[in-house]
């Protein structure tokens, strides 16, 4: 049977090493600093959903290229720069 992750083929050899790896223990601590998301401040962020028309979804997205932002950066871009404007 041929055994694949993400597309490539995962022999054998690989397996056993994955195996051995296993049964000699994982460190805890290493793995969970691992997971997630590099925290954005002092505690885990909260998403929050927000319904956009798909205009202003474009021009958040357009927006966004021009500046060499993701989606999520522009949009707290926004939140920072309406927020500090009071």
């Amino acid at each position: 049977m041929k055994r694949t992750i993400q597309g490539r083929e995962v022999d054998e050899s690989q397996i056993d090493e994955w195996v051995a790896e296993a049964e000699a223990g994982y460190d805890i601590d290493t793995l969970r600093a691992r997971w997630g998301r590099t925290p954005r401040g002092t505690a885990a962020a909260q998403v929050v959903p927000v319904r956009l028309t798909q205009e202003e979804l474009a021009a958040l997205m357009a927006r966004a290229e021009r500046e060499g932002l993701n989606r999520s950066e522009a949009i707290r871009a926004a939140l920072d720069g309406w927020s500090h404007a009071a």
